[in-house]
């Protein structure tokens, strides 16, 4: 595991997705606030020639069951506003207008499987924990499934909507199971309200209670985190001397 504190976690998680954009190249991609810099940036250097996104296909983590596609607060409707339609990128995301949930979730995993699987996974991390729409208690073992968000979740979520109530109930969403499964897993977390989470994520015990601790399994992830995220990180200053020593030959 790598964690990386630093003033532009946008820039820094662009250049870990970046080193893997190559034609085939398969992405996963995260909604919510944090990811937005990191799409901003990989558009930029788009723009500017130095990232070409030709050939590369995209899944979406998680998806509102019962919202249309068409809403302006879907995920699907989210992730092509925000990066994939102004990037050329194909997309694939969970149905959660799907006429049989349980059916959308098995051709899901059949989609990304059929992909080759996720080459590099972009991540954000809620103020409980939970990545993806894996809320605190989830089996650290989960595919794609329906799950029910916490009360915390969806307060969280209501500033995208016009009130809380308008916040669905349910999700369909990658499992911590399918998520780990990804060849190398990049979590973004910024600002203070994230710092008991990613501290618990990091260098607490791995359990259900943290969905999030269950990267600390996986051999290729990487935190990058601002410094009011990193604020409950007991060995930040060991993370920052990693990173001031980092090997030049390592890369991402």
């Amino acid at each position: 595991m790598e964690v990386v504190i630093t003033e532009n976690p946008g820039i820094v998680a662009a250049d870990a997705i970046a080193a893997h954009v190559r034609r085939g190249t398969v992405l996963g991609l995260a909604t919510g606030s944090s990811p937005l810099p990191v799409y901003a940036e990989l558009l930029r250097r788009r723009d500017a020639g130095a990232v070409v996104f030709d050939g590369v296909r995209a899944f979406t983590l998680d998806e509102y069951v019962g919202l249309p596609r068409s809403h302006p607060q879907s995920y699907y409707s989210v992730i092509r506003r925000e990066f994939t339609d102004p990037a050329g990128i194909p997309v694939d995301g969970p149905d959660g207008e799907a006429a049989d949930i349980q059916a959308e979730a098995t051709r899901y995993e059949a989609a990304i499987r059929d992909a080759g699987g996720v080459d590099v996974q972009l991540l954000g991390i809620g103020t409980d924990g939970h990545i993806g729409f894996n809320e605190p208690g989830s089996s650290l073992a989960s595919r794609t499934r329906v799950k029910t968000l916490t009360p915390q979740t969806r307060a969280d979520n209501a500033r995208f909507f016009d009130s809380a109530d308008d916040v669905p109930v349910h999700v369909l969403t990658q499992g911590l199971g399918t998520i780990l499964e990804a060849e190398h897993l990049v979590l973004v977390a910024t600002g203070s309200g994230k710092a008991a989470a990613v501290a618990a994520a990091v260098e607490g015990p791995v359990g259900a209670m943290c969905p999030a601790s269950v990267l600390q399994l996986h051999p290729y992830v990487t935190f990058v985190v601002d410094e009011a995220a990193a604020a409950d990180l007991r060995l930040a200053d060991y993370y920052r001397f990693v990173a001031d020593h980092k090997p030049q030959d390592q890369g991402w």
